[in-house]
C-alpha cells in the first residue's frame, strides 16, 4: 500500500488497484489509517480562491515506455497489441479527473508530444482543448522542440487566477535535451513581478540545477547552471515569486535553496507512465496548496503499476518522491 495523496481535507491510499478516499478530515489534524500515521496539510486562511492544475511529460505519440538513449537497463513496456495506445488511455483518465474538480486553468509543461509531429501535436490538442477550451494553457518542452518543431513556443505568458497569476516560461533549447532561460525571459520575469500585486508562481518544463551544488556540468540535464543562477536570483528578488514548477525529470521533487528561504522549486512525475500525475492547486487567500494526484482508473492503475518496475527496478523510489514532494503548502504573505 501507497500513501499517495494527504491534503487538507482528505487522504488516498493506493494497494493495487484498490483505491481508498478518505475525506472530510480535519486540516492539520494527525490521522491513522490503513497503518499510515499523517498529518493533513494546514488550510491557509481566508477563503478559497481558485483552482488549477497541471500536468507535463504527456509524451503523446511515444510507444514504448523505459527507453532513455545510451543505457540499456530494461525492462522496456508497449501497449498489448490492438488496445489503446498508452499516452492516450493515461491522459484521457487525468482529463476526466481534473474535469471533476472544474479548475479555473490548466497547465501543460512541456513534452506534449513524443518525436515533436505536427500530428502529435494535433492529438495533443483533441485531447485537452474539447474539455478545457480556452482555460487550457501550454507551453513546449524537449521532446517537442527537439526535432525543430515551433508549436507551443508562445511563451512567456501570464495567467491571471484569482489570488494567483500564473507565469509559464519556455526552457526549451531547439534541437537539444536541455534546458535555458533567455535574457528576455528574465527580464520579463522581473517586469512581470514588479508590476504584480500577490503571488505569482512560474511554470517551465526544465527543472533548475542547484545553485548550492559543488559540480557544475556543461551538459546538465535540466536548466544550465548559469541560467539557474540567474532565475534564482529573480526570486531572490522579488518576493511575491512563490515557486518554479517543472516537468522533464518525471518524478516529484522539492528542492529548497538557501537564497529564496521557503520558496518550492518543484518537479512534478509525468502523466504517461508510473506513477501517473497530475498536480491540484488550492488558491486560498493566504497561501496554496499542492496536491499531487495519481491517476486511478483501473486501466491507468494497471499501466502504472507495470510501468513501477523500470530502470532494472529504481524507478518507483525516483519517480514516488516523499509525501512532502508531493503535496505541501505554499505561504503567499
Amino acid at each position: 500500500m501507497e500513501l499517495t495523496t494527504v491534503a487538507d481535507d482528505e487522504a488516498v491510499i493506493h494497494d493495487g488497484l484498490d483505491v481508498r478516499r478518505y475525506e472530510g478530515l480535519e486540516p492539520d489534524h494527525v490521522y491513522e489509517v490503513d497503518g499510515f500515521i499523517f498529518r493533513t496539510l494546514p488550510r491557509p486562511a481566508g477563503e478559497l480562491l481558485s483552482r488549477f492544475a497541471t500536468v507535463n511529460d504527456v509524451h503523446f505519440g511515444e510507444t514504448e515506455c523505459g527507453v532513455i538513449e545510451g543505457l540499456e537497463m530494461g525492462p522496456i513496456f508497449t501497449a498489448d497489441e490492438g488496445s489503446e495506445p498508452y499516452p492516450e488511455l493515461m491522459n484521457r483518465a487525468a482529463i476526466a479527473e481534473i474535469e471533476q474538480i472544474d479548475p479555473d486553468a490548466v497547465v501543460v509543461k512541456g513534452d506534449l508530444t513524443s518525436k515533436g509531429t505536427v500530428s502529435e501535436f494535433e492529438t495533443f490538442l483533441s485531447f485537452y482543448e474539447p474539455a478545457f477550451g480556452a482555460r487550457l494553457h501550454y507551453v513546449r518542452g524537449n521532446h517537442d522542440s527537439y526535432y525543430g518543431a515551433t508549436f507551443a513556443s508562445d511563451a512567456p505568458f501570464a495567467v491571471s487566477l484569482p489570488g494567483v497569476t500564473l507565469a509559464v516560461i519556455d526552457t526549451s533549447i531547439p534541437e537539444h535535451y536541455a534546458g535555458r532561460v533567455t535574457g528576455e525571459t528574465l527580464t520579463w520575469l522581473r517586469d512581470l513581478a514588479s508590476s504584480t500585486h500577490g503571488p505569482v508562481l512560474v511554470f517551465g518544463h526544465h527543472h533548475c540545477w542547484n545553485p548550492e551544488s559543488k559540480s557544475r556540468p556543461e551538459n546538465y540535464f535540466g536548466i544550465n547552471p548559469d541560467d539557474s543562477e540567474r532565475l534564482v536570483e529573480v526570486f531572490a528578488a522579488h518576493r511575491n515569486l512563490r515557486g518554479y514548477f517543472a516537468g522533464h525529470t518525471h518524478r516529484n521533487r522539492v528542492r529548497r535553496f538557501g537564497l529564496t528561504g521557503e520558496v518550492p522549486f518543484v518537479e512534478v512525475a509525468c502523466v504517461k507512465d508510473f506513477p501517473g500525475s497530475w498536480a491540484e492547486y488550492r488558491v486560498f487567500e493566504t497561501g496554496i496548496l499542492q496536491i499531487h494526484r495519481r491517476i486511478s482508473t483501473p486501466d491507468a492503475l494497471t499501466w502504472t503499476d507495470k510501468t513501477r518496475g523500470m530502470y532494472a527496478g529504481t524507478y518507483f523510489d525516483y519517480a514516488f518522491g516523499d509525501l512532502s514532494d508531493r503535496c505541501f503548502g505554499i505561504p503567499t504573505i
